[in-house]
């Protein structure tokens, strides 16, 4: 290599390293905060207490905007699977967004607790603008019916809500303004992309909210399963005269978090991860790089350029460390990618040195004081990486956590290329002296719940009453080998087969019931090999939106996904149904043959 190379590059690597090693050691302070300072745990209440509290009633806002795919199959599951009975959902759709709008009806014609709320506007707008259109949708609904929501939550259109959510919400409700409860990425095989946002949501909600709720922070809003009182919105909606979001705000979550600590209000970060599976809402996150970084401009948009504008540094000295925190990224994510590349290259450098036996150029060009700098800004490094090895290890497990090197190396070339993009969004609208648009991400849905997501079987008979926790701890250790639990209840005539495949649909997330006739097309079901139908027990009835609809008597696996994926490029969407059912279904669409 020129030695002017390596001496320019030296000379670059200098600052590079400087901000590294101020953001790492910041990085290390709440690290060891988090290991070191005895944080107080949230006393949890046992499942009974929260059962037996009085339900408030609760107001679900859902805003959206061309979500027709996804909308449908969130609100059904949700419905079927949310363990409280005194809530109404409100869906807001905008006027041009005709799919969307027949998505909701299709579902409000079926559950009386939905409603749609429309904008009054065409869209997009943002997500605050429209959750300001579904909460004057609610209050009308209140008007009509006579009732006032004590709770309202927020959520997305993709979101797996933990059944147990309202609940939690409802308990801590009764001491905090605003409840909190975690929100964890789906984590999907080989989706290098979408796992990346597994591991930074584990690691800042295992240790960052953690530690900023001990040290008195302001708590962020996700946006979703966040729960407020309606004497807190109230309040927000009389200083904002009528709109309790901010409509041109991007990231309204985390700005009502900030304006609702700074009346005063209490928040807090309802966790137990210390149960399994924890409550926690569940999502997909984008899959692609152009989703994620389209997803991330938004976030840096909101919360740090425009919570700059809005509010500066003017806050007490305890949040003014969470708002360098959460801004700090707007150099940080610029370098990352940078950083690594020098690093590569002094690598690659030092191992072409060493094969040609010269004095390693790079070395000779740094100062002492920098090579100092640059050892202690990678022990930082390494610390970072191995705090959030653990903290994705801790919910998703060792064999999960060891790819987390790369994955944080492919998450600084994305959050580089969003930063980059949030700068030249926010730039053009003060030009322009227009308000930044709702750039709406691609969503997807799970087609069932993960195993390590699930309630045991035995959890949703007993919380279902359809049997008595007794009969299950008696059952439990005199289940033969090569027998399930449903089985041998069914087999001591302990439970009927209807009630065993309701709750494996409570417990899965996947819908029960034959199809009907009119939906099942009869080329749709050779679409898989007869071999594969009768290995996994699925039999394909329709195709319709991108999505394979199979029908299956058995809750599937890890290993039916794949087989399946390998047959067909379209997204597999299950529905259970009972053996008998299955083979009287085999029978008349299969061939003769088989």
């Amino acid at each position: 290599m020129p030695v002017w190379l390596d001496s320019w590059i030296a000379a670059a690597a200098i600052p590079l390293a400087i901000w590294l090693l101020i953001s790492g050691l910041d990085d290390l302070f709440v690290t060891l905060v988090w290991l070191l300072a005895r944080l107080p745990r949230v006393p949890w209440p046992s499942g009974a207490d929260m059962e037996s509290a009085p339900e408030r009633p609760i107001a679900i806002l859902v805003p959206l905007w061309h979500e027709h795919r996804v909308i449908g199959p969130m609100l059904e599951t949700n419905l079927r699977t949310i363990a409280y009975e005194n809530y109404h959902v409100f869906v807001g759709v905008y006027p041009n967004d005709q799919p969307t709008a027949r998505a909701v009806s299709e579902v409000a014609a079926r559950h009386p607790r939905v409603h749609m709320a429309v904008v009054r506007h065409d869209g997009p707008t943002s997500k605050a603008d429209c959750l300001n259109a579904i909460w004057r949708g609610m209050k009308a609904f209140e008007s009509r019916h006579g009732v006032r929501f004590s709770l309202v939550v927020t959520h997305d259109a993709e979101d797996l809500a933990d059944r147990r959510s309202l609940r939690v919400i409802n308990w801590f409700s009764r001491q905090y303004e605003m409840v909190q409860v975690p929100v964890l990425a789906l984590r999907m095989a080989r989706k290098f992309t979408r796992n990346l946002y597994c591991d930074e949501f584990a690691e800042f909600q295992l240790k960052d909210l953690p530690v900023r709720q001990f040290l008195g922070g302001f708590l962020p809003g996700s946006g979703v399963g966040t729960g407020f009182t309606r004497e807190a919105l109230e309040r927000v909606e009389a200083a904002n005269l009528g709109n309790v979001f901010d409509p041109e705000c991007l990231t309204e979550d985390y700005e009502m978090g900030l304006r609702l600590h700074a009346m005063g209000c209490r928040q807090l970060f309802a966790a137990d991860f210390k149960s399994r599976p924890p409550v926690a809402t569940r999502e997909y996150f984008p899959r692609t790089f152009r989703a994620a970084t389209r997803q991330r401009s938004r976030w840096v948009a909101g919360i740090a350029l425009q919570g700059w504008a809005r509010h500066g540094w003017r806050a007490p000295w305890r949040q003014v460390y969470w708002l360098w925190r959460d801004r700090k990224g707007l150099v940080g994510s610029l370098i990352g990618p940078w950083a690594n590349l020098l690093f590569l290259y002094g690598l690659a450098s030092a191992w072409a040195s060493s094969l040609r036996h010269v004095p390693w150029a790079l070395a000779a060009a740094t100062p002492a004081w920098a090579a100092h700098c640059y050892l202690v800004t990678a022990v930082l490094a390494l610390t970072q990486v191995s705090t959030r090895m653990y903290a994705t290890a801790s919910i998703y497990g060792p064999r999960f956590a060891w790819a987390v090197p790369l994955r944080s190396l492919w998450g600084n070339l994305i959050n580089c290329v969003a930063t980059a993009e949030s700068l030249r969004q926010f730039l053009n609208a003060r030009v322009r002296r227009g308000a930044m648009a709702w750039r709406k991400t691609e969503h997807a849905y799970p087609a069932h719940f993960a195993p390590d997501q699930r309630l045991r079987l035995g959890e949703v008979l007993v919380n279902m009453q359809w049997a008595a926790r007794a009969e299950i701890e008696e059952a439990l250790p005199r289940v033969p080998p090569g027998l399930r639990l449903g089985e041998y209840l069914i087999q001591m005539r302990k439970l009927s087969e209807d009630l065993l495949y309701r709750a494996l649909s409570l417990q899965t997330g996947i819908p029960v019931g034959m199809p009907l006739r009119v939906e099942v097309d009869r080329l749709t079901t050779r679409v898989l090999p007869v071999e594969a139908v009768r290995r996994w027990k699925v039999l394909p009835y329709r195709v319709e939106m991108g999505r394979l609809h199979v029908v299956t008597a058995e809750v599937p696996t890890e290993a039916t996904d794949r087989e399946l994926a390998g047959f067909s490029a379209l997204e597999i969407r299950y529905r259970l149904v009972r053996p008998g059912e299955f083979e009287r279904l085999a029978g008349e669409y299969l061939p003769s043959s088989s």
